[in-house]
């Protein structure tokens, strides 16, 4: 049995291939290896893998994840895989990668990440052949979820926000700004505490002139200071995966004709379209 998975920093979408070939789906955590360590990926895995699992009758994991970028962060996370699927040959990829793939499948072109973080890059029909550094949450991330939800939060405990959108977000999470800083500066995985405010954008319907301003300025940045920055970037489609592009798409889709490139594919997750790829490459063998 084979196992693909696509982990992003908050959520992993898992398929296993049973001998049958039929597809089973499950969810757990993300794990992001600059926040998550061997042991935590682990204990999470034991404790949230569907009960039924046979771990030991998987032969492979295919498992593509944020964070796993480096051959240092990767080995990380084959080594935590690997202590859960003992009898498995683990292969780890970037989720770069993953969107590529199931984005552009064997065609190359422009590929984009826009869920809890961001990422880009160019794509040759096999590997990534061109990626800008997204700077992560802390120096960039432009137009992800933990973008948006900085931008909504940084309102907040300045007193920026529309009265009515301050309303609503107190009535929704009771938060001071002091508790906002707490969260922050001192507890783990600010990076999805960020993010998760992007929902909030998404479902604000008070004042939705200033929920769309706040995205759209997001994904101006986004364009601005990653994409167009890729060597004649306009020649390509503008395809991209994740959550907040998805919700979002009908203002990213704006943003991207506004600065020359044709709209491609739009999807929330990359789980079906990787799973075929791995099943076309079985096939070759």
């Amino acid at each position: 049995m084979i196992i693909i998975a696509d982990g992003g920093s908050t959520k992993t979408n898992w398929c296993l291939l049973n001998e049958d070939g039929k597809k089973v789906y499950f969810n757990t955590e993300g794990y992001n290896p600059y926040f998550s360590s061997i042991e935590y990926i682990v204990n999470s895995l034991n404790e949230s893998l569907p009960i039924d699992l046979e771990k030991d009758k998987i032969t492979e994991v295919n498992y593509y994840g944020a964070g796993c970028s480096t051959a240092d962060k990767r080995k990380q996370v084959e080594d935590a895989m690997s202590l859960v699927f003992t009898k498995a040959k683990v292969n780890i990829g970037h989720d770069l990668l993953a969107a590529a793939r199931a984005l552009l499948g064997r065609t190359a072109g422009f590929a984009a990440i826009l869920g809890t973080g961001t990422n880009t890059c160019l794509y040759d029909g096999k590997d990534i052949v061109n990626n800008i550094d997204s700077g992560a949450y802390i120096l960039g991330d432009e137009g992800s979820g933990c973008y948006i939800g900085k931008k909504l939060l940084t309102d907040y405990i300045r007193g920026y926000m529309p009265e009515a959108v301050r309303a609503l977000f107190w009535e929704t999470f009771q938060l001071t700004p002091d508790d906002v800083n707490e969260q922050v500066y001192t507890k783990p995985l600010a990076n999805r505490f960020c993010a998760s405010f992007s929902k909030f954008v998404y479902d604000n319907n008070v004042h939705i002139e200033y929920s769309r301003n706040l995205v759209r300025t997001s994904f101006e940045d986004f364009f601005k200071n990653l994409v167009t920055h890729y060597p004649d970037y306009q020649k390509y489609t503008f395809n991209c995966i994740g959550s907040v592009g998805y919700n979002f798409r009908n203002v990213l889709e704006e943003v991207a004709t506004e600065n020359g490139m044709v709209v491609g594919n739009i999807i929330r997750s990359p789980i079906d379209s990787l799973v075929k790829f791995h099943m076309e490459l079985a096939s070759e063998v």
